[in-house]
């Protein structure tokens, strides 16, 4: 069964809408103004280049199917661990969980829209 056209516009239309609200909230303003404390941070942008450089060697030793030798994994974890105890790091990592929670309560109340719509047989968009 197809749908009108003007279903899909509509559609877009609330997804913007939606997603003009997140980028609103103070969830998302808090984690953006953690990202970017991270970005501005010369030590910190340093350990977050270090971790990607130590994450992609192990990345290609695990595809190449080997194992990451110690030191690198050790080097790894201690440097993600500095991160995380980091005041920095810290308030990205809160600001991170909770616009995850967000985004996780509102995929799930999109879930039930869904659900409530497939047993509607109204069409209220």
């Amino acid at each position: 069964m197809s749908r009108p056209v003007g279903d899909s516009e509509m559609i877009d239309e609330k997804a913007l809408e939606l997603g003009r609200l997140l980028g609103q909230s103070t969830e998302y303003q808090t984690l953006h103004r953690a990202e970017e404390q991270l970005r501005a941070d010369k030590e910190t942008v340093a350990k977050l280049e270090q971790i990607q450089t130590l994450a992609r060697e192990v990345d290609e030793v695990i595809r190449g199917g080997g194992m990451p030798e110690e030191k690198t994994t050790t080097a790894y974890e201690a440097a993600v661990r500095e991160l995380e105890l980091s005041a920095i790091g810290q308030a990205y990592v809160v600001a991170r969980a909770n616009f995850d929670k967000l985004m996780t309560h509102v995929n799930q109340q999109i879930s039930a829209g869904i659900e409530k719509g497939t047993t509607s047989s109204i069409i209220t968009l």
